[in-house]
């Protein structure tokens, strides 16, 4: 019990430090993927498009370098262990992207802007979590078993060996492609290659998933697998934080608790360094409804897709998975109706 405490306690040091660097870069390079859906389709405005391409290309390179050199096996992360259910990818993907444009971020972006002061914000970070665990391990799980079942699978799976297998190259030639590719589109827009601030904060936050990999796969091998290998996510985390927060002495820490509370430690730093920190309530009773309303979305779909605009949209994408563009895209489209609509209901 006493390895397993260590364990658990070095597991959630890593994830405090990637969840610091996270929280902070967001903050400070104005990295937000419903900031960067909105702009872009509402404003014609894509330089956070570009961020967000430069963030993934960094993302996918350093992780299949780290794969390459022996210090990582993505082959043993959550998202090469269980069989890609395309419609649980779609469906969630959906529900999450809708459920984002109504409360107004997503459940790293509700941290970031938790950070900065807005008391909207915590009350979404909790009510996802909440969602997060019925739809988990509570009372909507068997239903959630029942529609969109889950079965484990061994060995790699994904885009990386779908190109080997017609191209008889190794997927890293893959990784390489893709990898460059968007970092060559992130910095094709002035705003971003012009500031040494943004591109920091942008490989920082690509950085962030081969570091939390490298943490965990150190900590598993030192524990003899005591913890999981994880890469940032703000779904299942966020439950497992609000979890170990009230049950604390029956809980073990983990990098889920980690994460979360670097992110949060890490935007409040970028913050006051910004000097942008002042609180901020919900004065409309039905806005704040309505945004309830979708971090609730927001959990429920997370669990279903096995992941949020971070776990999916970055983690699983740098590890070439299908789940992780197909996610993504969903939670774009999901994104965009949601946004068509609050854009309508202003015009009436």
């Amino acid at each position: 019990m006493t390895a397993d405490i260590a364990a658990g306690l070095q597991a959630g040091a890593v994830g405090l430090g990637v969840g610091v660097l996270l929280g902070l870069c967001a903050r400070l390079g104005d990295f937000c993927t419903l900031g960067a859906l909105e702009t872009a389709l509402i404003g014609r405005d894509y330089r956070r498009i570009h961020i967000w391409s430069l963030a993934l290309g960094v993302a996918i390179l350093s992780t299949h370098l780290a794969d390459a050199a022996g210090l990582i096996d993505i082959g043993r992360s959550l998202y090469h262990s269980i069989a890609w259910n395309p419609v649980a990818s779609v469906a969630g993907g959906l529900l999450f992207g809708y459920g984002m444009a109504m409360a107004g971020n997503c459940g790293f972006g509700a941290l970031v802007r938790a950070g900065d002061g807005d008391i909207r914000s915590v009350l979404i970070v909790v009510v996802l979590g909440i969602a997060t665990y019925a739809t988990l391990a509570g009372p909507l799980a068997p239903l959630r078993v029942f529609v969109f079942p889950q079965t484990e699978q061994t060995g790699r799976s994904g885009m990386g060996e779908a190109f080997a297998a017609m191209s008889g190259l190794e997927p890293a030639w893959l990784a390489a492609a893709l990898g460059l590719a968007l970092v060559a589109v992130g910095l094709r827009h002035p705003q971003v290659r012009h500031s040494a601030v943004t591109v920091i904060c942008a490989a920082g936050v690509g950085m962030s998933v081969v570091l939390a990999f490298i943490g965990t796969m150190k900590v598993a091998r030192l524990s003899m697998d005591a913890v999981l290998i994880e890469g940032p996510s703000y779904t299942a985390p966020v439950g497992r934080t609000i979890l170990y927060l009230m049950t604390a002495t029956g809980t073990l820490p983990s990098f889920s608790v980690g994460l979360v509370s670097g992110t949060l430690a890490g935007a409040i730093a970028g913050s006051l360094w910004r000097r942008s920190f002042r609180w901020e309530a919900c004065d409309d009773p039905r806005e704040l409804g309505r945004q309830l309303g979708g971090a609730i979305m927001m959990g429920i779909g997370g669990v279903i897709a096995m992941g949020c605009t971070i776990g999916q949209g970055l983690t699983a994408t740098a590890l070439l998975v299908w789940s992780g563009p197909v996610t993504l895209m969903a939670i774009a489209a999901g994104a965009w109706v949601g946004l068509q609509r609050l854009l309508l209901s202003e015009d009436l």
